[in-house]
């Protein structure tokens, strides 16, 4: 399976090399062993055993630098990834990997290189954009090991910052807050209707920003009061890109009367001028929604800030458009609704996850859980 033969370098110190035969017949060297013992236990662990094991590497496969299998990687991956990953995967590596890895041969990479490197980049940025990094670089050296180049992933044991479970700030309106806000946004002189019918669906219907941009004629049924989320509109790389929903899977959400109310007219109108492909809600222009802040700055005069100014609420109780899925999903827990419920309003993967979110907003059932179980006992008595 392998020879080994002593020769003499420059300096006149005397090395060992190894010759074997790799899984496909081919033979090859490695040398550079000091004592003929070291060769020896190499070749046993990445020779023999590991022809016996289908585990074999070929060391020469390990010579490929991280930019070219970078590269590889990312060609793979590309047609099963949405677009806005897609463009967040190019963006991390741009950012923070190619300068510093691009030139790597793989297989000279340590975990205790890329430990530093993670740390390094925790100190002047945030979890998730340290975690998105290192991602770049655990799936472009996940491949290599796939692809039979690495023994192992030296980002295995590479430890990451904490990533807090949610923000700090969330904001919940009352359902008469979010009246007033819907019916404020209707007063505007453009596009007045329209606004209030989007902040009814967002704030009870829990569809994120993306999916109402995305919301076309077709998918709104006003007999049966549903609304087929199929979509989501994004912005990437200054393109409007319509993709699947967050999760990969679509949903239908049921529209409370006054949603109904709201969005019937303008689904009719829409469908008479523009046929069943329109989007429902889009801007002056005719194009798809443009993302709104809540920013309190004096810069910020789109029609969001503008209705909550006229409103007169504190800045620091004004709602960003995804605060209004969190207030959905407030009023149909304090209507009531079960967390399975909830999960598929929302469209979220599982109902753990949204426990996880919402979890502050089932704190009141341990207290109702409590009253019942007095309830119960009184009466036993």
């Amino acid at each position: 399976m392998a020879s080994y033969e002593k020769y003499t370098l420059r300096t006149g110190e005397t090395r060992w090399r190894v010759t074997y035969r790799k899984p496909d017949g081919s033979q090859t060297t490695k040398r550079g062993f000091r004592r003929k013992r070291d060769a020896e236990t190499w070749a046993a662990e990445h020779v023999v055993i590991a022809s016996a094991t289908n585990t074999f590497i070929d060391p020469s496969a390990g010579n490929l630098t991280v930019g070219e299998l970078y590269e590889r990687w990312f060609d793979v991956m590309r047609p099963l990834w949405k677009p806005t990953y897609r463009h967040g995967v190019a963006v991390a590596w741009a950012t923070h990997c190619r300068d510093v890895w691009a030139r790597r041969k793989i297989a000279s990479i340590t975990c205790g290189e890329l430990q530093a490197w993670v740390s390094g980049i925790a100190a002047r940025r945030s979890a998730s954009t340290t975690s998105r990094a290192f991602g770049v670089m655990n799936g472009v050296l996940g491949y290599a090991v796939k692809e039979k180049r690495l023994p192992s992933n030296p980002c295995d044991d590479v430890r990451l910052p904490a990533r807090p479970k949610r923000k700090e700030r969330r904001v919940y309106l009352t359902m008469g807050q979010l009246l007033d806000f819907a019916d404020e946004c209707g007063r505007g002189e453009e596009l007045g209707a329209d606004r209030r019918a989007l902040i009814l669906t967002l704030g009870l219907c829990g569809l994120r920003w993306g999916e109402a941009a995305a919301l076309r004629v077709r998918d709104v049924d006003l007999k049966r009061r549903r609304l087929h989320i199929v979509s989501s509109t994004s912005k990437v790389d200054g393109e409007i890109i319509d993709g699947t929903p967050k999760n990969g899977r679509g949903r239908d959400v049921v529209m409370p009367r006054v949603v109904l109310e709201a969005v019937g007219p303008i689904v009719v109108r829409r469908r008479e001028t523009d046929g069943d492909d329109a989007r429902v809600f889009v801007d002056r222009s005719g194009a798809p929604l443009r993302p709104q802040s809540a920013s309190s700055l004096k810069r910020n005069r789109t029609w969001w800030p503008s209705a909550l100014r006229r409103l007169g609420w504190p800045a620091k109780q004004w709602p960003s458009p995804h605060d209004l899925r969190h207030t959905a999903a407030s009023l149909a827990v304090h209507a009531g609704a079960n967390v399975k419920a909830l999960q598929r309003m929302l469209g979220h993967s599982s109902a753990a996850m949204t426990l996880d979110v919402y979890a502050d907003l089932f704190d009141s059932d341990l207290d109702d859980v409590a009253d019942a179980l007095d309830r119960v006992a009184g009466d036993a008595t």
